[in-house]
């Protein structure tokens, strides 16, 4: 998600909030307490003898930047940095750390838009650009909160967390000097100015887990050139020919757009080397992930389902498609601004026209004379399988960040969508439309979703319960975008909830079918904004909350996720599917009594996998025409699990579960 636009806002109301209120007189009463409405659980016939889908969506880091050196507990084989040999199980440069390089681009350079560059136009890296600070909290204003604050105030904050992890709520501020947008160098790196031209640990002897670090831009024209996707790099084991090794110059020349325009500080997206960056499970690092991969199924085949970015990968996760920019009643018309322009300024080798300040957020990806739209076409052209781009003529997709029309109350954002920042609501089908036809209960849970409503009506409130509503993500929730959910008062009350409901849902065993789970910005695992482990802090609560209800986990299955990789590296294989992506690997775990045994699939899927298996398990249709859950499940290569014969494919994860002699759910007995 665009720190940009939620960061400052949300630092300075939870600073006013905290001055305004002491330890002695806060009141744990308030909107984040929701009441939970009783309800009939309708389940459905099921496939699996699972009756509950839980999804639980985290931000922003791909499987190589948290898997790195993980070792299966099983007999089963991992693709990661430390099996290829790119890394030793320290975190050092291994034997094949070359397959890793990455590399700048050198003059002339192109004068349009482009996706990949030949040997001739680049040369790689003596060492990386070093690592930076960018958007990470120094500690002069939370977060962290000062290492005073009462715990009931952290609780009454973050209810998602349990009592003996709010304190990671107080901790992990860099104490650098900075002001908090300017892209210092991170020092607590080590050997951060000296770094070899690969992925290095993100530690130091300043520099533990518990720290916040600095974000890197991911943006879906970014992302297509950061992986560098070229049909005459080819190989059997990698026919998309991406090379995923542009990353560092990509980012580095985002921050010359500023640099060179003078534009404010507020914009500067520096990541310098951040994206090489990755933590060491074998170190201690990503402890709660780490556990629950050793005792559950991971895949290591999971991808984020767009180049770019949160709000377009959620989307993908609730439509199986793209949205696009409309008169509110479903025709599709041209934004009045914010339309990406993704070719050089004259004399420049890669800053954008029209992406500054985050504007560049709509592209009419069905004309080939647009600017950046030629360059992705012809390539998927000229792939074997030529995957169909997906863009109707007329339409103007969303493919960054762009607020959904509603505001968390309901009412449509009508100054949003007269500027170009918001999308006028749209008729574009969703998983809540499918499950509601077949009378199958389903929810969106959103941290701080009360709050963020009760701060929509009071917003000059120094509340803290209730400033916590501007790190609620709007862009997160898929339904925030469409007319038949959020534009309907019963079904927005039915079906939009807080995190607190959550909690209590499992509990007191009312748990829909179908939970989406998205936590605030302050938990999410978001680079600078958050840290893991406040992630995994609400991945614990909510694992210990369903062993506390043993007859409910007996019948659900936890889906651990994240948006997507945040524009950090990955050595995956990346499977062209149209003309939004796929982009890089990211974690996928699941949680159930039917995943034991440390599992590790390789079969090929992303975020509309999601989909397929809430449409496989409760029998339900694809949700259009044109949706990716349409897309057949992989046939995978004997010499190569990772690349489907069949492309473009994407599996359902039935395979990340064992049902017993029907392993598959389908009467097979596989």
């Amino acid at each position: 998600m665009s720190l940009k636009r939620t960061t400052s806002k949300v630092l300075h109301g939870l600073r006013v909030g905290l001055i305004a209120v002491t330890a002695f007189q806060f009141s744990l009463g308030g909107p984040l307490a929701g009441s939970l409405q009783a309800h009939e659980n309708e389940n459905g016939q099921t496939r699996t003898p699972i009756k509950h889908v839980i999804v639980l969506i985290g931000e922003n880091r791909t499987f190589d930047h948290l898997f790195a050196t993980y070792v299966p507990k099983s007999r089963d084989s991992v693709s990661n940095l430390l099996s290829k040999g790119i890394i030793n199980a320290d975190g050092t440069p291994g034997p094949h750390f070359k397959k890793a390089e990455q590399f700048q681009a050198v003059a002339p350079f192109r004068s349009s838009f482009f996706i990949s560059l030949d040997s001739s136009e680049k040369t790689p890296y003596s060492i990386l650009p070093e690592p930076t600070l960018n958007f990470s909290p120094n500690g002069s204003t939370p977060p962290p909160f000062p290492g005073a604050t009462p715990t009931a105030l952290l609780a009454a904050i973050e209810p998602s967390l349990e009592t003996g992890d709010l304190p990671l709520l107080t901790t992990g501020a860099s104490g650098a000097s900075n002001t908090f947008f300017l892209p210092d160098p991170d020092t607590r790196v080590q050997n951060f100015n000296a770094l070899p031209n690969g992925p290095f640990p993100l530690a130091g002897p300043n520099l533990p887990y518990d720290s916040y670090t600095g974000d890197t831009t991911h943006r879906l024209f970014e992302m297509w050139q950061q992986s560098d996707c070229n049909i005459a790099n080819a190989t059997k084991h990698n026919p998309s020919g991406c090379l995923s090794d542009l990353y560092p110059f990509v980012i580095t020349n985002y921050t010359n757009q500023i640099d060179n325009f003078d534009n404010p500080p507020a914009f500067d997206d520096n990541g310098g080397g951040n994206s090489m960056a990755f933590y060491n499970v074998q170190k201690g690092d990503v402890p709660v992930l780490k556990a629950l991969a050793d005792e559950y199924s991971m895949s290591d085949n999971y991808h984020q389902a767009v180049m770019g970015g949160t709000g377009a990968n959620h989307v993908m996760m609730g439509t199986g498609d793209a949205i696009f920019w409309s008169d509110g009643n479903g025709n599709p018309t041209a934004p009045p601004s914010h339309i990406a322009n993704p070719d050089p300024l004259p004399g420049t080798d890669d800053v954008y026209t029209v992406d500054l300040g985050f504007d560049g957020n709509f592209t009419e990806c069905a004309d080939p004379t647009q600017p950046g739209i030629k360059a992705i076409r012809d390539y998927l052209k000229s792939l074997p399988y030529r995957p169909d781009p997906n863009c109707k003529n007329g339409h103007f997709y969303m493919v960054n960040n762009d607020s959904p029309g509603f505001l968390p109350d309901g009412t449509v954002d009508t100054a949003g969508i007269a500027k170009g920042g918001s999308v006028p609501p749209t008729n574009v089908r969703t998983i809540g439309d499918a499950l509601n036809e077949k009378g199958i209960s389903w929810a969106y849970y959103g941290g701080a979703y009360n709050a963020a409503v009760a701060l929509q009506h009071n917003p000059t409130t120094t509340d803290p319960s209730v400033l916590v509503g501007a790190a609620y993500c709007n862009i997160c929730n898929f339904e925030s975008y469409t007319n038949s959910i959020m534009g309907d008062a019963t079904q927005r009350a039915e079906h939009i909830k807080d995190a607190t409901d959550f909690f209590a849902a499992i509990d007191d065993s009312s748990l829909p079918a179908v939970s989406f789970v998205k936590p605030d910005g302050l938990l999410d695992g978001h680079p600078a904004s958050s840290k893991f482990d406040l992630f995994e802090g609400m991945v614990k609560k909510i694992v210990d909350h369903l062993k506390a209800n043993p007859g409910l986990f007996a019948e659900t299955a936890l889906f651990i996720t994240l948006d997507e990789g945040g524009g950090y590296y990955d050595s995956g294989y990346i499977q062209p599917l149209d003309f939004f992506g796929d982009g890089p690997r990211i974690p996928m775990i699941v949680v159930s009594p039917f995943s034991k045994g440390g599992h590790i699939s390789h079969t090929y899927s992303d975020h509309v996998s999601i989909l397929k298996f809430i449409e496989r398990n409760w029998d339900l249709k694809p949700l259009t025409h044109r949706s990716r859950d349409n897309f057949p499940n992989p046939i995978a290569r004997e010499d190569d699990p990772y690349v489907p014969r069949n492309s473009p494919a994407i599996g359902d994860l039935f395979d990340l579960f064992n049902f017993g002699r029907d392993r598959d759910g389908d009467g097979s007995g596989r």
